[in-house]
């Protein structure tokens, strides 16, 4: 989802996170504020007021964002949930969870608590408004407060829609799932209302588009491809999630893998393994010792005609954190290590010795046969 994020600042122990594309929304937002909304309203004022007004507009949105963000997090904190942060990015905010919530009731509590926040900004916001406009505050101060209210009604009536994996979506979820007592049937159900919503959206910023609107069309449009990935995406984590719960790494990994001695050359492990097992990654030994792991990748740092010169044991890789895991971890934290490294195959590791190596083929087998026979 994230491209190349930056950490801004921590807030009740929660990481603030940026990503790269926010910038884009911080532009086209003090752009459109600055030379189009604020200037329809209040005429008469200089061009550096309008700018100014829109760069404080943009700030409050972001900082809107995060204290709904923020409400989401601190809620599943209270229901045991750890989150890695909050990230900002192109289309809003996300509060990163690693879990899914572990009741429907959980769920409905942690999912109504942004537009809550939402709304107790916007009330405040409208008063503050309110209370300018009988005082004769400058227009300048009057109209961010006034902004400020309105896009938190607008980010309250949006994240309310049914359509997973929106706010409006995860309520639906867990009255779904409260219903039915199973997670897996409300997810599918209320990520298809998602799909369906991001295409009506889709088709309203072609339409937009079509009849002049361009700017406000393409950015329809996309949020509906956003939209449409992430319920896709949400269900499928949902179904992994269920698939592999309770499960550890001990049931999945292999106990006889194919290891290299550290004392061969490149060139040997070349055409004696990798062409032969056909696996990008080797558990790297000296006798009975474990040194690390060897990965293609490694490989391809040294020049092929270089291969002979190098041994195995030059490139190995030691054991860290990101290449190996315990056997008694569970399995979707193994996934999870996989899919943030890159990597096919992990090394599983106890008592600093070698005891298998787990590998995502076997994991998504698994997965695989466990949807077939346990389809509703």
């Amino acid at each position: 989802m994230f491209g190349r994020r930056f950490d801004l600042f921590t807030l009740f122990g929660f990481n603030v996170r940026i990503d790269t594309s926010w910038f884009f929304l911080a532009i086209l937002v003090t752009w459109s504020l600055a030379s189009d909304l604020f200037p329809a309203r209040y005429a008469g004022l200089s061009p550096a007021t309008y700018w100014m007004m829109g760069v404080v507009g943009a700030l409050g949105l972001f900082f809107s964002i995060v204290l709904h963000e923020l409400s989401h997090s601190l809620m599943a904190r209270r229901h045991g949930l750890v989150m890695s942060g909050i990230t900002l990015f192109i289309f809003g905010g996300v509060a990163e969870m690693t879990d899914e919530p572990p009741s429907a009731k959980a769920e409905f509590s942690v999912a109504i608590a942004g537009p809550i926040a939402s709304i107790a900004i916007a009330g405040v916001c409208f008063a503050a408004a309110h209370v300018g406009s009988k005082n004769a505050w400058p227009d300048p101060f009057v109209g961010v407060f006034k902004y400020f209210a309105m896009i938190n009604g607008v980010l309250v009536l949006f994240n309310l829609i049914p359509a997973f994996p929106l706010d409006g979506g995860r309520v639906l979820r867990s009255i779904l799932w409260s219903w039915k007592n199973n997670l897996t049937w409300a997810t599918f159900v209320t990520s298809r209302i998602g799909v369906g919503f991001a295409f009506v959206l889709m088709a309203f910023g072609v339409w937009s588009a079509i009849t002049g609107n361009v700017i406000g069309g393409i950015w329809y449009f996309l949020i509906g491809m956003f939209l449409r990935g992430a319920a896709n995406m949400s269900y499928r984590q949902t179904v992994v999630r269920r698939s592999f719960e309770g499960e550890t790494v001990r049931r999945f990994m292999r106990t006889d893998p194919v290891t290299v001695p550290s004392g061969i050359s490149i060139d040997s492990l070349v055409e004696d393994y990798i062409y032969r097992y056909h696996y990008k990654m080797f558990p790297v030994m000296d006798g009975d010792r474990l040194l690390g792991c060897i990965s293609t990748r490694e490989i391809k740092q040294v020049p092929r005609e270089q291969w002979a010169r190098y041994t195995v044991g030059d490139l190995a890789i030691p054991v860290c954190a990101e290449t190996s895991i315990s056997p008694d971890a569970y399995a979707m934290e193994a996934l999870a290590k996989m899919s943030q490294g890159g990597v096919s195959r992990l090394l599983v590791v106890e008592n600093g010795g070698l005891v298998g190596v787990i590998t995502l083929k076997d994991l998504l087998q698994f997965m695989s046969l466990k949807a077939e026979l346990e389809k509703r």
